[in-house]
């Protein structure tokens, strides 16, 4: 049998799992898939494999507790949802350690528990805390409360940003589907078992989510998460979570299942890797095209002078998008200036920079 190679020792592993491992098209809770997690996670802390588990869920339990069978559009019905289902899930899950002589523990996050550093560091140190007491992290949006402002939109990207935070050597998503598939002339045929580069034949492959009021996300989200987890040295596993015994397997016998992604080369500093990833656009600047070229160069700040345009309402130290003059995105930095500055400026030719090189991240280069 061939094995997997991992670039390094599987000492901390992140696991996000789906809703749709988590509960049934009835919106009522998988017991035998949850109490097999739970048991292949113990397994793993008895090897000396630290696990953090990002799980989804909490809002299709609650619908199914309220007798619901449609998921809502609401926000305001979608966060009682959660804050019912929430309870619910941390009982089963709790219930299930127990059972394994083990203890898990709640940790609940919004995106500004990302892009603040203050919150930042107080949620890695949490799970450092967590992790070193033999406690396995159980983490979640907070959808109770969440807004769109401060939605990560998925688990999926939450998965791949916690294994950022904690520096993990592997992320396994597990989902209903057997990995990511070739697709030609819109039907699926073989699999990818490994992939080194996402492209835009990659992407074309990656599809929506199956059940629209179980998941949220489907494959296409999954494939961004890879990005936002390969570019911080993080290699990633897409699998499905209904296979016997899959956490063990890719983890502890390193069968060669799902699609494996391998991390990237030169993976993005972590100021970096914050800008591009983490921290919310607060403004769109728009570039000329002489600055277009210079930028896709690379090794070069966004001067004065080459700015178009500003919309949105950012402040120096913001985080905004920079595009080109047909709208396509070029890369996302950290502008020394803010919106109402750059408007009142009446010449521009000096050669200020507006983003600083080691400020600016390209978007074709990430």
């Amino acid at each position: 049998m061939t094995h997997r190679q991992f670039p390094r020792k599987l000492k901390r592993v992140v696991i996000k799992v789906g809703s749709s491992l988590i509960a049934n098209h009835l919106m009522k809770p998988r017991q035998t898939s949850l109490r097999s997690l739970v048991r292949q996670i113990c397994e793993l802390r008895q090897k000396g494999v630290e696990v953090v588990l990002v799980s989804s869920g909490a809002v299709v339990l609650g619908l199914g507790a309220m007798g619901e069978r449609v998921r809502p559009s609401d926000t305001p019905s979608l966060q009682a949802a959660a804050s019912i289902g929430q309870a619910l899930l941390m009982r089963l899950y709790g219930d299930y350690f127990k059972a394994g002589k083990s203890t898990c523990g709640q940790v609940l996050l919004t995106w500004d528990d990302f892009a603040d550093r203050g919150r930042f560091n107080n949620a890695r140190n949490t799970l450092d805390v967590l992790l070193q007491r033999g406690v396995t992290p159980i983490i979640n949006e907070n959808d109770a409360i969440s807004t769109d402002e401060i939605k990560f939109g998925d688990n999926d990207k939450l998965s791949a940003l916690v294994a950022s935070l904690v520096h993990a050597d592997l992320l396994v998503m597990l989902s209903d589907v057997d990995g990511l598939y070739k697709k030609e002339n819109g039907k699926l045929t073989e699999k990818f078992q490994e992939i080194r580069e996402i492209t835009e034949e990659i992407e074309g492959a990656a599809g929506g989510a199956r059940d629209k009021n179980v998941s949220k996300g489907g494959m296409i989200a999954k494939v961004n998460a890879v990005k936002i987890a390969s570019s911080a040295d993080v290699p990633c596993v897409i699998a499905n979570g209904h296979t016997r015994d899959v956490i063990r397997r890719i983890v502890l016998d390193r069968e060669t299942l799902g699609t494996y992604f391998f991390e990237k080369e030169e993976k993005l500093l972590m100021r970096k890797h914050w800008i591009m990833f983490v921290a919310k656009p607060k403004g769109t600047v728009t570039v000329d095209d002489g600055a277009r070229k210079v930028l896709l160069k690379g090794n070069a700040s966004l001067l004065l002078p080459g700015v178009a345009g500003c919309e949105g309402s950012f402040s120096n130290g913001d985080v905004v998008l920079v595009v080109d003059s047909r709208g396509m995105e070029l890369g996302r930095g950290i502008t020394n200036y803010a919106v109402t500055e750059v408007a009142a400026l009446t010449d521009r030719k000096d050669k200020r920079e507006f983003i600083h090189l080691d400020d600016l991240v390209l978007t074709g280069r990430v």
